[in-house]
């Protein structure tokens, strides 16, 4: 087991990664920037090095000058969170040419996922659904639209090395395609210093459902269920569960078996996330691969007691996974909600600032994963998150009351948040019943 790990992150996850290394009795390095000077996980960790600017492209994606913080401190292993190099692979790579060990998949595997394009391939290969679209990139205005025609309207445009749904744009007419085309290349070149592109075809309102995978270095691969990740404005997740209330047990037995086939194909190690489109007629698609820990991962970990960060450094140590497909054990139902600091009634714009009070959930099958804190000041410069709040019941219903009361229980003075917009959410009498898509949000907001 290593003896120190740098975590090249910040906010709720460098918190939380900072707690399981904890408990395995690992030393920490939290690298910070100018702007996260107070921040939670600088208080927490062992050592803390300033590595810049606020702004990501002067800190936190200078791949150069984490290596030299990482000199500096003597670490054995890095882990890059989730979002900035997470899903990078040159920096994977660049940390094991450099002698320390990336917590997180091959840069091979990354790079054979990461694109999204080579992905589909992949899949296709190993006989995992996947969405009709493009066999390649799309490479201009004229093969854009030849495509369009070919699957038929609506259709959608991804950047091969997109996420968080940067670089995506729905079209529904050739003039969207060619004004799409344009966009999502130039947000992805920004984003993501690649402006490639492909399509598909658009599913309208499907179901977002992913599953939870380990596999280590010894060919063992596991699953632990699916999460609905359909709740989502602008392809950002609001709220997450598991099991999805769309997914009966024979569903799920395919999901997971086509989860596990994936991450084999792919030569996948690690803990991972294969997420599918799921259509009304049960029938499901491969979307992408994420290479990394999930934002929401904490359901999964509310569901089966593993602890899926836990994991991750234990197989980048080299050890095999301790448990078996059949010991996985799902019990009961957990709920995330994500805590944003983001004004609904202005579209989620972002609200930065000072939180003159902060009291976090608390009381029995309660979760509350958070950097913030009385005092603290919620920076402009990143994702809008104040923390994630996980909850679990014996069974769906009890799960909702149990986020019904936490919810209510959260405090946040000084900047807006979701807060108004989960509880109109949790109590609408569609998302009670389980009905609900990747549409669902949008036309809650339309309703008066």
């Amino acid at each position: 087991m290593f003896n120190k790990v740098m975590i090249a992150n910040r906010g709720e996850i460098a918190v939380r990664i900072i707690r399981a290394c904890r408990e395995l009795n690992i030393r920490t390095v939290v690298v910070y920037s100018t702007a996260d000077t107070d921040s939670m996980a600088v208080k927490l960790a062992d050592e803390a090095i300033c590595i810049g600017a606020p702004s990501p492209s002067e800190s936190y994606l200078l791949i150069e000058r984490l290596l030299t913080a990482a000199d500096l401190c003597e670490v054995d292993a890095i882990h890059p969170g989730y979002g900035f190099l997470s899903e990078n692979p040159y920096f994977a790579e660049a940390c094991r040419r450099h002698g320390i060990a990336f917590i997180g998949p091959t840069s091979e595997a990354m790079k054979a996922l990461g694109d999204k394009a080579v992905a589909r391939d992949t899949m296709k290969a190993a006989g995992v659904p996947i969405t009709p679209g493009s066999d390649g990139l799309i490479v201009n205005e004229k093969q854009a639209l030849a495509m369009a025609y070919k699957l038929e309207y609506p259709v959608i445009i991804k950047a091969v090395a997109g996420g968080g749904g940067r670089g995506m744009r729905i079209c529904r007419n050739d003039e969207e395609v060619i004004q799409g085309f344009h966009s999502a290349r130039a947000e992805a070149e920004k984003a993501f210093g690649n402006g490639d592109l492909y399509m598909e075809k658009f599913l309208v309102n499907p179901r977002h459902i992913e599953v939870q995978i380990l596999a280590d270095n010894y060919g063992n691969v596991i699953h632990l269920g699916e999460r609905d990740c359909s709740v989502q404005r602008r392809n950002q997740k609001l709220l997450e569960e598991t099991p999805s209330p769309a997914v009966s047990q024979k569903l799920r037995e395919k999901l997971g078996s086509a989860a596990v086939k994936a991450a084999k194909a792919a030569k996948y190690t690690s803990a991972g996330t294969i997420e599918f489109l799921l259509d009304a007629n049960d029938n499901f698609y491969f979307m992408e691969m994420n290479t990394r820990i999930q934002v929401e991962h904490p359901v999964t970990e509310m569901l089966t007691g593993i602890d899926l960060v836990k994991a991750q450094i234990a197989i980048a140590a080299g050890e095999k996974l301790n448990i078996r497909q059949k010991d996985v054990q799902f019990c009961g139902h957990a709920i995330e909600c994500r805590i944003n600091a983001e004004d609904p009634e202005r579209n989620f714009a972002p609200c930065p600032g000072k939180l003159k009070l902060f009291v976090p959930a608390g009381g029995p099958n309660v979760r509350m994963d958070t950097h913030a804190y009385t005092g603290y000041s919620i920076p402009p410069y990143y994702d809008s998150l104040i923390g994630k709040l996980i909850v679990w019941g014996h069974d769906r219903a009890e799960a909702l009351a149990v986020c019904n009361r936490a919810v209510s229980e959260v405090v946040v003075d000084g900047v807006k948040t979701t807060i108004p917009f989960q509880q109109k959410l949790l109590t609408h009498k569609n998302f009670i019943e389980g009905k609900y898509d990747t549409g669902f949000v949008e036309r809650i907001l339309q309703e008066k």
